[in-house]
């Protein structure tokens, strides 16, 4: 039974959680600064096992003693951007919660991979790998493996196909910097530019790259939780079932498509040991420079790390 620690019991933590340990593949262990909070929803969580026919466990916690030994951690702690907020004051705050957090990580888990989901992710990712000093193959965020979910549903929905026959990749910033290449996106095989016009495609891509924000305007005081807990399920059994599944995640890149020392969502291999290879698409000249474009904003967002 593997063991997978996650960190933050809010919508995304605890609904990835219960995700998971319903799967039945893994103990979970819910962690969060608010006491009792991970302890009621893992209580909540457990006490459905009779019903969905589960046997891990999952256990609500304040601190890491409990994590120790985590195959893998998924870090969704961190704050949303309130009103009158700077995006800088988010970097920072977030950066803080996330420095403890990994920092805590290494200590009972050393052998670990982690996951990051929160945001900016990219930038987080890159604190995470740097903080936690883990090779880059064991620290990697969520991107595109949410961002093409959602790009895949609504191409199936205006085309009205099976998700399973949309192929999608999002590459580049989890953000308004995201970069898709229409060219490369596939229905049962077919380019997608030979199904579509120009016109709804650039519309499909827009609504995927303002996912998050059509979902936060509709709920009014919240965010997205469902697909996002969704896709980091998806990673996590990528590796706990050494599946070797081509999943564009936040990625620190060492000379990949040009670019040096940048996290930036690409498609890898994913498998148990992490990040088994970087896909390097073939890319053309002006989709390089879109790419590029993408990475200089994460660089913007990295320096105010520091």
């Amino acid at each position: 039974m593997k063991k997978i620690s996650i960190i933050g019991a809010g919508n995304v933590g605890a609904t990835c959680a219960q995700r998971i340990v319903e799967k039945g593949y893994a103990d979970v262990v819910l962690v969060d600064i608010i006491e009792g909070l991970p302890q009621g929803k893992a209580l909540d969580i457990q006490e459905s096992a009779p019903v969905i026919g589960f046997n891990s466990r999952i256990t609500g916690t304040n601190g890491y003693q409990d994590t120790a030994n985590s195959d893998i951690v998924v870090i969704t702690s961190g704050i949303g951007r309130k009103p009158g907020m700077t995006r800088d004051e988010l970097i920072t705050t977030n950066a803080r919660i996330v420095k403890d957090v990994v920092s805590n990580v290494v200590k009972h888990s050393p052998g670990g991979i982690i996951i990051t989901v929160t945001n900016p992710v990219d930038a987080m990712t890159y604190l995470a790998l740097k903080v936690s000093g883990f090779p880059r193959e064991r620290v990697f965020g969520l991107s595109g493996a949410l961002d093409g979910a959602r790009l895949r549903t609504f191409i199936a929905l205006e085309l009205n196909v099976a998700v399973s026959d949309v192929f999608a990749f999002t590459v580049g910033e989890h953000g308004e910097n995201m970069v898709v290449f229409p060219r490369l996106c596939t229905v049962g095989g077919m380019p997608l530019t030979n199904l579509l016009p120009a016109e709804k495609i650039d519309q499909l891509i827009t609504r995927a790259v303002k996912g998050g924000a059509e979902i936060v305007n509709l709920l009014k005081t919240g965010s997205a939780f469902y697909a996002p807990s969704a896709a980091v399920m998806q990673m996590v059994e990528a590796v706990v079932f050494d599946k070797r599944q081509v999943i564009s995640c936040a990625a620190y890149l060492q000379g990949e498509y040009g670019l040096k020392d940048v996290v930036l969502g690409v498609p890898v291999k994913l498998g148990k040991n992490g990040i088994e290879q970087i896909v390097e698409l073939d890319l053309m000249a002006e989709e390089m420079v879109k790419l590029a474009a993408s990475a200089e904003a994460v660089r913007k967002l990295i320096s105010v790390l520091g």
